[in-house]
């Protein structure tokens, strides 16, 4: 019982993120977050009218969507008729991807920005009291190289592990 009142909380912060993040509807959001909540097991179409309290089209609808977007695939069991809906293998690869591709753009324009602050700093006539501290963007980019290499790392694990 104390279980099934956590998960609906997290059904709904979790929907609520993504919502905001990958800017999908808000029954949509809840049935991903369910499903992840629900692991491996998978979820049933059944399960997700009852525990969302929305219609069967509406589940329906949004279900065939993240299908079609690649964040949802299911399984089915012998001797048993049901669809099991699980979190698309592939979900947070991609996810992992559109990080790393954000924060390498980052990187690269922390880059030039650092690049063209020290050829400011070089010029002759560049007063002490006007020259730019570099600091912030060497930091910054070796934190983005570092998060970039750890997430890359933990991708490859996420690929190993579903082979």
């Amino acid at each position: 019982m104390v279980q099934d009142k956590k998960r609906c909380q997290l059904v709904e912060k979790l929907g609520v993120h993504f919502e905001q993040k990958d800017k999908i509807a808000p029954v949509a959001a809840r049935i991903l977050s369910y499903i992840i909540l629900n692991g491996k097991k998978g979820t049933t179409f059944e399960e997700l009218v009852e525990k969302l309290c929305a219609s069967k089209s509406t589940i329906s609808t949004h279900l065939t969507n993240l299908q079609g977007a690649n964040k949802v695939s299911y399984f089915t069991k012998t001797g048993d008729r049901k669809k099991y809906f699980i979190l698309d293998p592939g979900t947070i690869v991609h996810s992992i991807d559109e990080m790393v591709s954000l924060w390498s753009t980052h990187k690269e324009l922390h880059s030039e920005i650092k690049e063209f602050k020290h050829n400011i700093n070089e010029l002759p006539e560049t007063l002490e009291a006007e020259r730019f501290d570099l600091d912030f963007h060497d930091d910054y980019i070796e934190f983005l190289e570092k998060t970039i290499a750890s997430v890359s790392l933990l991708k490859e694990k996420i690929i190993n592990k579903n082979k």
